[in-house]
């Protein structure tokens, strides 16, 4: 009592002492009890679990083994237990005990696994050394023998654990004990270390089991019981007691400590299941290989492409042998987007590696225009997202990519209605707000601003009024211009506008609709404004979404519509002139009666000067190039480019659309963003002008002479694109456990133009969508004037201006018809 009284080091010193202390009154009670029993007697007394590993909390439970030979008789032993255990009720400390042989030792943890958990930390306190050595050494043989089954069931027992009692690093009144992340976890991983097979990663845990242990040492002596749970009530006491300046500093490096173990334990979970996939099937692969190698090694992983430097090798996204992450200062993004869509975990050691080379080179700010493009598909991954941002704040990532994350990182919100620390809430609204993206023109600034709207949370003062100016900052950090970070910064400054008018004021007062309208500026805004206040509600908690709430800001939203609709002007496409080298390739198309591609690449740091243009004409080799031309690879020279156009131009007829998105499909070119129109160069004939935005999705870029002559074998009928898509298809669905994206949305936008009809189509971006939207356009006997096409992420917003055989617009009806038909294409 003394010990706990006495001003003096606390933690793992007090521990230890208190243990010691313990230990020596123990074994003078076996001493007397046994008659000074020691080597050779056949009995002794074992600490086991937590005190058998030395590490003794103020009120923590006396776990003891009376273990014997089986050669006293059953009364000598009984009488032996009966003088250890009852002076320890005496003093009203918890006692787990039992009395067994070696034997009945290794059969109850044979049925129980806890009690084998237990005897893993087996320690000697009296009596007869060799017998507790024994123990151990059985203890651990059964352990290690065993593991491949006790390991799955230790497994499911953390899972069944987790789910009752939730996650440390997100609760207000955490169990240090029980939790997700917590203590039990972390003997867990211990356990798995003992088993050999696997070991979980050592860097800050020790550190973070340590600093749970000193909160619940301060725990117990602030309210003087045994328990576990951090109740708030109790959370100022110990923060005082620790040294700590108050309780929202306690709960951060509770939830701090939490997060290191849970991420310790998911790599070392996955990492058990590997070990334990690769002995299931070592026998067979024995049988079927006999010593033959595939991929230049025996028993290795099939390496799938996941992105440019990022593959899938079992179960997990790593880097590729060719990635060069000090060389590449977009790939930490581009893997963990490439991971969250493919539905995997990203490898630790991709990204430790990852961490270190952002270190060497970082990105430049503004970023790239890929680096945005990868953390907005990050972002919109839905729920796979999580748990690959959580291994990029591991290892500090997230923290160097966005410096001012750090202080909302593990930041608790004492407010009953959030289930969430602020950075997971930022989080969890990107993943509500990726089902929402089929609402909105602009995808990438709703992604953004979820992932940004609680970002002033980590400064005093009002959290939107902050957040604002940090969003802005941040925004243009990320590369957006000036425009977007305006929206950015409107949304996160208003972004609880809609919810307190709707649910606080008058809908029915127009000046109530009149501030909001004044205050959002534009229908776009206010588009995107309501699926933000829907994701941000959704990723409270229960009790800030329902019904009721949903139709209030609704209605809100109707109000404020029409109130705008009637001051704004329509909204339309400009169409600008050609340009003179767009005019140059539509007159070689209509002369040669085929079409013509010109490649021009751009590289890093040289912003818009063209530095390589390649062109493939009607006889194969080169035809108007402007900075460069060539019959031979198209593959460019350093440095890398960063952005390519390619530019067609076919005489017009039809399925021109979908065969030149087939064709870039086939080619594993991603497109980021498209034009067509139509031009008559010498007024003899229309020819189809299209400008594309492309990137390889890896590898190098096609040479143009391939690209026009499968160009050419399309538009014939010679090749089946169709059929050679769908295989891809096929192979990346196989491979594919990514989320589920929300459906395709396609609609009909009234008002946007004077002499077509816009069908605009939201869709989840991926291979072969253009050729797929193509040809139902093309079978609903459509004529596509022009197309505009984006992709925003993992998000493409695409318009197409069509019109009937006449040239004219098409009526409602009609018009509403393509729509649904182009849906439901989609939807195959």
């Amino acid at each position: 009592m003394r010990l706990l009284q006495t001003p003096g080091p606390g933690g793992p010193e007090r521990r230890s002492a208190l243990a010691r202390l313990t230990d020596d009154w123990l074994a003078g009670l076996f001493r007397s009890a046994a008659g000074g029993a020691e080597a050779g007697s056949g009995l002794a007394l074992v600490a086991v679990g937590g005190y058998g590993r030395g590490e003794l909390s103020p009120r923590s439970d006396l776990d003891l083994l009376l273990l014997h030979d089986g050669k006293a008789g059953a009364r000598t032993v009984a009488a032996l237990a009966d003088q250890l255990w009852y002076p320890v009720w005496d003093l009203n400390l918890a006692l787990d005990h039992s009395v067994r042989t070696l034997s009945e030792a290794r059969k109850a943890a044979r049925d129980d696994l806890k009690v084998q958990l237990g005897l893993l930390d087996a320690r000697h306190l009296a009596g007869d050394p060799d017998l507790t050595s024994a123990l151990r050494g059985t203890a651990l043989a059964d352990w290690r023998e065993q593991a491949p089954k006790r390991l799955p069931e230790l497994h499911e027992m953390c899972r069944e654990r987790a789910s009752r009692q939730g996650e440390l690093q997100y609760l207000l009144e955490p169990d240090l004990k029980e939790a997700r992340g917590g203590l039990r976890d972390a003997t867990a991983l211990r356990a798995v270390a003992a088993s050999w097979l696997a070991d979980a990663p050592r860097e800050g845990l020790e550190a973070a089991r340590t600093r749970l242990l000193d909160v619940r040492d301060a725990l117990h002596l602030t309210t003087g019981r045994a328990t576990d749970r951090l109740a708030l009530q109790e959370q100022d006491q110990v923060a005082e007691a620790l040294g700590v300046l108050d309780a929202d500093v306690l709960l951060r490096q509770v939830y701090e400590s939490a997060r290191t173990i849970s991420y310790a334990s998911d790599v070392t979970w996955r990492e058990v299941g590997r070990v334990l996939r690769s002995r299931s099937v070592r026998p067979v692969l024995r049988g079927l290989l006999k010593g033959r190698t595939a991929g230049g090694g025996t028993g290795r992983g099939e390496r799938s492409p996941l992105a440019e430097g990022v593959v899938e090798l079992d179960g997990e996204a790593v880097l590729a042998r060719t990635a060069r992450p000090e060389r590449d200062p977009v790939l930490p993004l581009r893997a963990a987007a490439a991971a969250a869509q493919a539905g995997l975990p990203l490898s630790r050691h991709a990204v430790r590696r990852l961490s270190t080379a952002a270190t060497i080179r970082p990105l430049p700010v503004p970023w790239p225009a890929e680096a945005r493009e990868q953390l907005i598909t990050l972002l919109g991954a839905g729920a796979q997202t999580v748990p690959v941002w959580e291994a990029l704040e591991a290892e500090g990532i997230v923290s160097r990519l966005l410096p001012d994350w750090e202080r909302v990182r593990c930041r608790p919100q004492r407010n009953a209605v959030h289930r969430w620390t602020v950075d997971r809430h930022l989080i969890e609204t990107a993943v509500r707000a990726s089902a929402l993206t089929r609402r909105v023109h602009r995808p990438d600034l709703l992604l953004i601003a979820a992932l940004l709207h609680d970002i002033g949370k980590g400064w005093p003062g009002d959290h939107s009024i902050s957040g604002e100016t940090i969003a802005r900052d941040m925004a243009a950090r990320i590369g957006f211009d000036a425009r977007d970070v305006a929206v950015i910064a409107t949304l996160v400054r208003h972004h609880l506008l809609l919810i307190e008018t709707a649910t606080r004021r008058d809908l029915g007062d127009p000046a109530t609709v009149e501030a909001v309208a004044d205050t959002v500026g534009t229908i776009g805004t206010l588009e995107l404004l309501h699926a933000l206040t829907e994701a941000d509600a959704l990723a409270t908690g229960p009790a800030a979404w329902s019904t009721w709430r949903g139709s209030l800001v609704a209605d809100l939203v109707k109000r404020v519509t029409a109130r705008l609709a009637g001051e704004a002007a329509p909204e339309g496409r400009t169409t600008d002139e050609p340009t003179a080298e767009q005019e140059r390739l539509a007159v070689e198309a209509w002369r040669s009666g085929g079409p013509v591609l010109a490649l021009r690449t751009r590289a890093e740091g040289q912003g818009e000067t063209e530095y390589a243009s390649k062109a493939a004409g009607a006889d194969g080799g080169a035809a108007m190039g402007t900075a460069g031309t060539g019959t031979g690879s198209d593959v460019a020279p350093e440095p890398e480019p960063v952005g390519v156009e390619l530019l067609m131009a076919v005489p017009d007829q039809p399925g021109v659309l979908p065969a030149a998105a087939g064709v870039l499909a086939m080619h594993r070119l991603t497109v980021r963003a498209a034009d067509l129109r139509s031009v008559d160069p010498i007024g003899e004939g229309p020819v189809l002008l299209l400008s594309w935005r492309v990137a390889a999705e890896y590898g190098s870029l096609p040479q143009t002479v391939r690209l026009r002559a499968d160009l050419v074998r399309a538009l014939d009928g010679s090749l089946d694109v169709p059929a050679r898509l769908a295989e891809r298809e096929q192979a990346y669905a196989r491979r594919s456990r990514g989320a589920q994206a929300p459906p395709p949305r396609v609609t009909v936008a009234p008002g946007s133009s004077q002499s077509a009809t816009v069908i605009e189509v939201r869709a989840q971006d991926a291979q072969g969508l253009l050729h797929r939207i193509g040809r139902a356009l093309e079978a609903a006997g459509v004529t596509v004037r022009s197309a505009h096409v984006s992709t925003l992420g993992a998000n493409a917003v695409d318009a197409f201006y069509v019109t009937n055989e006449k040239g004219e617009p098409l009526p409602d009806a009609a018009a509403t018809e393509v729509a649904q038909a182009v849906e439901r294409a989609l939807k195959q």
